[in-house]
């Protein structure tokens, strides 16, 4: 078994919402195996208010949890990432920094919470229904024996992840 402890990046546009869901379910799932980070390409001024309800009533930490620009993670003196992960097309489409290191990518979309139009309850409809799938892809994410793999056989792990098709999670969190 390794004591590695694995950076893990999440990038949204906003990082207001998938990203931020992401670090702290990776956060609260491989506490002893990861260290979650998020960040954005253009980031809002706040996490949205319905992310932080959700993770608030699953009883995550929200503590500490912001958004952020990705060039904090891509300067000098930043964590190095063992891998970087887009949540939204928005962002997997954008030319990113360079990460030191060359950690694993890869590219789990999401449908945008945030963008949802509906009433409130069917707002916060759509914010349960990402946040299931991403607490799915993530579990899994967190069950993989990284240690006893090769880089090509996680990066091709990750890649499954993320083609699966978007589907809203039976899985009770």
């Amino acid at each position: 078994m390794s004591d590695k402890v694995y950076n893990t990046l999440f990038l949204c546009t906003g990082n207001s919402a998938r990203s931020i869901m992401a670090e702290a379910l990776l956060n609260s799932f491989g506490h002893d195996r990861f260290k979650a980070f998020s960040a954005g390409s253009r980031p809002g001024s706040h996490v949205n208010p319905l992310a932080l309800d959700i993770l608030q009533a699953t009883r995550l930490p929200i503590d500490g949890l912001r958004s952020k620009s990705w060039d904090e993670f891509a300067r000098p003196g930043a964590p190095q990432m063992d891998f970087v992960i887009t949540l939204c097309d928005s962002a997997a489409g954008e030319e990113c920094p360079l990460w030191p290191g060359q950690p694993i990518t890869a590219h789990w979309g999401f449908e945008d919470p945030s963008a949802c139009t509906g009433t409130a309850e069917e707002q916060r409809g759509k914010f349960d229904k990402v946040f299931r799938q991403i607490a799915t892809r993530i579990k899994i994410f967190n069950s993989l024996p990284l240690a006893t793999l090769d880089k090509a056989a996680i990066k091709r792990e990750l890649d499954t992840l993320g083609d699966r098709a978007t589907q809203a999670s039976t899985t009770a969190f």
